[in-house]
């Protein structure tokens, strides 16, 4: 397993939802960093992303179950084909794992899940509420934030979801979440609970981009890229990851759909999604040392690409990464966390160690896209 990975672009990822034989662990963190947590496995010519305030249904007392009635119809299944080799030497195309998604565009036919879902994919197929399994575009994706967007050309009689405001959240608030645990079998399975938390973080790929919503909705191998959703029936989250470390049970966590929204437009609109970076590389093996020898613990720099942005600001290989303005960075995951709040172009001061001195300096954030 490598440990090298560029800041702000890339962390493992052990998949869950997506990929259920099928596991990536591409990049930088240690074994024990992943042991306990897995991932969940319009008309017009521009893209557009329904948001609204409340449901057009009447109330009930069951709104759980008027939940599932509106919402249900908008979630798919996810399927990931790839070649395959059989006993007697046939080779063809076999699915090697599925998870879940949501239609956000119902004229347009376009449905978000999440990258791991459909990672690797040489053909992706959607299954729909009505029994229909169509075959699926990939319109982009992005293991940076661990989303995708896929596309189906049959549109008849889709349903979407509705989005609503992750950022108006709070704990202990109810929530359903819809997916399809185990595949088909189980399509359009509905869990409850509440949310336990937010702003959580996880050293896992695409996830450490974000702060997650915790739940203790059940979310199993098949969910990811379902929706969590609100009482008011509007999707805040999508299903991305469980904590599965022996003797916990209840810890599920879901991407912010507001945070999720400008990756989601960048990749129906340009079909890749790009985000801002120094363009250097890390090693958290710096820690396990740091923490032995009472050193600061920070993001070390392994690399700088010549010319970037880092380089330009005077960082080399060794230093050590311990804030970015003024806010404490302790680890590869913490210092793409950090970034991912600026834009492309954005300033930050970037506080680090060299030789045991600690120093300042600011940099221009450069660019780098998923496709790259």
């Amino acid at each position: 397993m490598k440990f090298v990975a560029t800041a702000g672009l890339c962390l493992i990822s052990a998949v869950i939802g997506g990929l259920t034989t099928v596991a990536t662990i591409p990049y930088i963190y240690p074994t024990n960093a992943v042991s306990s947590i897995q991932t969940a496995n319009s008309s017009s010519n521009s893209p557009s992303i329904a948001q609204v305030n409340n449901l057009t249904t009447t109330p009930t007392n069951f709104p759980v179950a008027q939940i599932a009635k509106d919402v249900g119809p908008a979630v798919v299944g996810v399927s990931n084909f790839q070649s395959s080799r059989s006993y007697f030497g046939n080779s063809g195309l076999q699915e090697v794992g599925s998870g879940s998604g949501f239609i956000i565009d119902a004229q347009k036919g376009y449905i978000v899940t999440n990258n791991h879902v459909i990672d690797g994919a040489q053909k992706v197929t959607v299954s729909l509420s009505d029994g229909r399994n169509l075959d699926a575009k990939i319109i982009g994706a992005d293991p940076r934030t661990d989303l995708a967007v896929l596309q189906i050309s049959d549109t008849k009689n889709l349903t979407a979801v509705k989005l609503g405001d992750s950022s108006k959240i709070e704990v202990g608030e109810s929530v359903v979440a819809i997916g399809n645990p185990g595949g088909t079998e189980f399509a359009r399975s509905v869990t409850t609970g509440v949310i336990s938390a937010t702003n959580r973080t996880l050293d896992i790929q695409g996830e450490a981009s974000f702060n997650l919503i915790q739940t203790d909705a059940a979310i199993n191998p098949g969910n990811s890229g379902g929706p969590l959703v609100d009482y008011q029936g509007q999707v805040i989250g999508i299903n991305s990851a469980k904590y599965a470390e022996s003797g916990f049970e209840g810890m599920g966590f879901a991407i912010p759909i507001s945070d999720a929204t400008p990756t989601i437009q960048q990749l129906i609109t340009s079909g890749v999604a790009k985000h801002p970076a120094l363009l250097v590389s890390t090693d958290d093996q710096y820690n396990s040392y740091a923490q032995s020898n009472n050193k600061a613990l920070g993001a070390y720099i392994s690399a700088v690409t010549p010319n970037g942005p880092a380089a330009k600001a005077g960082i080399v290989k060794g230093d050590v990464i311990t804030k970015i303005n003024n806010v404490q960075v302790q680890n590869s995951s913490d210092l793409i966390h950090e970034l991912y709040k600026y834009n492309v172009g954005g300033k930050v001061t970037i506080t680090y160690i060299r030789d045991g001195q600690t120093k300042e300096v600011q940099a221009t954030l450069g660019e780098i896209s998923s496709n790259q």
